[in-house]
């Protein structure tokens, strides 16, 4: 909510921002003091009948003393005197100290029971502040120099000599809650279930949290500040994450699985997305702050470094950059003065941070320092553990013998437990969803079919329970059968980002291709998905295509043809022709992608338009068809259009990789009987036009040498 974002300003004692009050600088005395006014009336208004479940004492009193500041105004108001500068100044300080009493009522009133009984020192520190600094607005006022009506400057005074006596004000019943709270996740970290009718007491009777939906809602908030967290500010993420988990635990140990819950599974799934864990789809549902990627790749920085220049790179790139023998900043031209690299710590535990509260998996880089504390911080604590293990059990339980409902609400449970976290993802697994999640992946709801496939997408995270998934009777026919016919796009996109998953096992990736339907879904995938659809797709058939033995079937089940067809979609090219360059390396692949009409055309336009991975890529693919395909391919290739001058310019301009790439494929022409190199242009015959990208068809000959180094 708004107010949170705020308040927080106010948590960490810091100067709220001109965005956030804009003080009427340019108002008159008259003009200002009916601002003044209305803004309290306002105040008054909405919070006189409004209910405080925490902090009621302080809400009420600070209510009051609006209530006497409103009288103050209204007096000044009518009298329409001409008020002393020191007066306007002091308005103008009441101004803020009114819009600031009105975030911190809107706090109170709109946070969750379980966030307020953490915060309640914190904020009953700030009505405190909010005390002492009406305090100081009336002693500083020059009320000598004001008239004022004999009962409202009697009223002000006995305000004043209120507001001396005052001390902070911390509930002791509320305390007592709070210690009460805290109790429970003590209980946890020493491996100790609480005890249920003490659990319903507190939340039932104590905080009147009396169904699943308020109990949900209290989560949720709780997540929202997870998200919103900042380093600086009590409780840290580790204990958030305690909290959220220990009452996850409490709304399904007291309330069960209730049926309100299945009426809103489906309104909840656009809330859902955002939390998929898999890095890929992550990265497509999540904006990135601009400042977490890297310059060269575009991607999150996993080890943010910092160059000479002062600029920041993910370290594997800026090192590559290097090694291709740059010595020039990426982002700025700059020469660099040096090439030593010094760690960005600050922005790697921000980095941390986002990732954790997002759900996106983050792997430390090895030789990571002790000053990466964050990631530590933001570690969950065994009380965290616990309680997510014992929800688990009780989800489980559910999947097998709950009703239709009950398993649908258990399978989203599991997919969002399982978002974050190798220890939630390896005990959910050996607690044995995976056999009763494959049950639920053919259900005819549409979201228990998401959710459980999402959810083993989740669990596939985990190396170990790859193996699991894979050894399940049938599992990874079910994910096949979703990708070919789930009921929701989101379903199909999913299962493709399952396969994906469990293709980064070498072993698995035969398997995978052998299953009926695999691949053949995925090219369908690929050619008719959205682009989330689109991403999960060729990363998988990528995947599949590092296996030799696989050429054939994917070959059969049309990825070559949709793979080439990709060549012309920016999102998912750089995939595709790294997919096709392993394909072709066998004469089969070299054959079959030859045949494909806008094969070559699509490659060269990525050697001409794609990014730097992109053209290294087309290049390879080039060369091996080249290698593979014989004589007849070979002149194919050699025909397409602008062919000489985009090998020279990748020579000059080319990253390594491609740089080697380019000159041993123009060599392959040296050798040809076809090809002169040295001064002589390229002739096209006139019937091959119609065989050409139409984005070539206006280009000619191209006369040029072409001196290949040594590599």
């Amino acid at each position: 909510m708004a107010a949170a974002a705020i308040f927080s300003s106010l948590r960490r004692r810091r100067s709220p921002s001109l965005e956030v009050f804009l003080a009427p600088v340019d108002l008159s005395d008259v003009a200002l003091v009916r601002t003044l006014a209305v803004v309290a009336t306002e105040l008054v208004s909405r919070f006189s009948q409004k209910s405080f479940f925490f902090q009621r004492r302080n809400s009420r009193s600070l209510i009051r003393k609006l209530e006497v500041c409103l009288v103050f105004l209204d007096c000044l108001k009518d009298s329409g005197a001409t008020l002393p500068h020191t007066a306007l100044l002091c308005l103008k300080e009441l101004y803020l100290l009114l819009y600031r009493s009105k975030i911190l009522l809107d706090y109170c009133s709109e946070s969750s029971k379980l966030w307020m009984l953490l915060q309640n020192h914190s904020i009953s520190g700030h009505f405190n502040d909010l005390n002492l600094e009406l305090l100081t607005f009336f002693d500083v006022f020059p009320f000598e120099e004001v008239e004022l009506a004999v009962d409202v400057r009697e009223q002000v005074e006995l305000l004043q000599k209120q507001l001396r006596r005052t001390r902070m004000f911390v509930d002791e019943c509320d305390e007592v809650l709070r210690a009460h709270f805290l109790s429970f996740l003590d209980e946890f970290e020493n491996g100790r279930l609480p005890n249920p009718r003490e659990l319903r007491e507190f939340f039932v009777d104590k905080l009147k949290i009396r169904n699943a939906k308020c109990c949900r809602a209290e989560i949720e908030f709780l997540e929202e500040q997870i998200v919103n967290h900042e380093g600086d500010v009590e409780p840290t993420l580790a204990v958030l994450n305690g909290f959220v988990a220990f009452t996850r635990y409490s709304r399904f140990l007291l309330f069960g699985f209730e049926e309100d819950e299945v009426d809103s599974g489906a309104g909840n799934q656009k809330k859902l997305k955002k939390n998929l864990i898999s890095q890929e789809i992550a990265e497509t549902l999540l904006t990135i702050p601009r400042d977490f990627c890297c310059p060269i790749s575009l991607d999150l920085m996993n080890d943010p470094v910092i160059i000479s220049t002062g600029q920041t790179y993910d370290r594997s790139s800026i090192t590559r950059w290097m090694e291709e023998g740059h010595s020039t900043c990426p982002k700025t031209g700059q020469l660099l003065v040096h090439t030593r690299l010094a760690p960005n710590r600050a922005l790697r535990n921000l980095i941390i941070q986002w990732c954790i509260a997002h759900g996106v998996p983050y792997d430390p880089p090895e030789g990571m320092d002790a000053s990466a504390e964050s990631y530590a911080m933001a570690s969950p604590t065994r009380a965290a553990l616990e309680a997510n293990r014992a929800t688990a059990i009780i989800l489980i339980q559910q999947l097998s013998i709950g009703s239709q409902d009950a398993k649908s609400i258990a399978a989203r449970e599991i997919r969002l437990l399982a978002k974050t976290g190798k220890e939630n993802r390896a005990f959910i697994a050996e607690a044995g969803a995976i056999p009763h999640l494959q049950k639920l992946l053919a259900s005819p709801n549409p979201v228990a079919q998401e959710n459980s496939v999402t959810a083993m997408l989740n669990l596939s995270i985990y190396d170990k329970n790859k193996s699991l998934i894979m050894s399940e009777v049938g599992c990874l026919g079910s994910i096949t059968e979703v990708l070919r016919s789930g009921h929701s796009t989101e379903a199909r996109e999913n299962a493709a980002a399952t396969l994906f998953s469990l293709s980064a096992v070498h072993d698995y990736k035969k398997r995978i291709a052998e299953e009926s339907g695999a691949v053949e879904a995925l090219a369908g995938l690929l050619r008719d998905g959205t682009p989330r659809g689109k991403k999960d797709a060729v990363t998988a058939l990528f995947n599949l295509s590092t296996h030799t033995d696989n050429c054939v079937q994917m070959i059969e089940a049309g990825a070559v043809t949709a793979l080439v067809g990709a060549l012309g979609n920016e999102g998912v090219a750089e995939e595709a022709a790294g997919a096709l360059a392993l394909i072709v390396r066998q004469p089969v692949g070299a054959e079959a992608v030859a045949k494909e009409e806008r094969a070559v055309a699509g490659l060269i336009a990525m050697m001409r338009c794609g990014t730097p991975r992109g053209k290294e890529n087309a290049v390879a693919a080039l060369l091996e068809l080249c290698r593979s395909g014989g004589a007849a391919t070979t002149e194919q290739v050699f025909k397409a259009p602008a062919l000489a001058g985009l090998l020279q310019m990748l020579l000059f301009t080319g990253t390594k990789r491609a740089r080697r790439k380019a000159a041993s494929l123009a060599r392959v022409f040296q050798r040809c009987e076809h090809v002169v190199m040295h001064g002589v242009g390229y002739a096209y015959p006139s019937n091959s036009a119609s065989n050409r990208d139409s984005s070539f068809a206006s280009e000619v000959s191209v006369p040029i040498s072409i001196s290949v180094p040594v590599v």
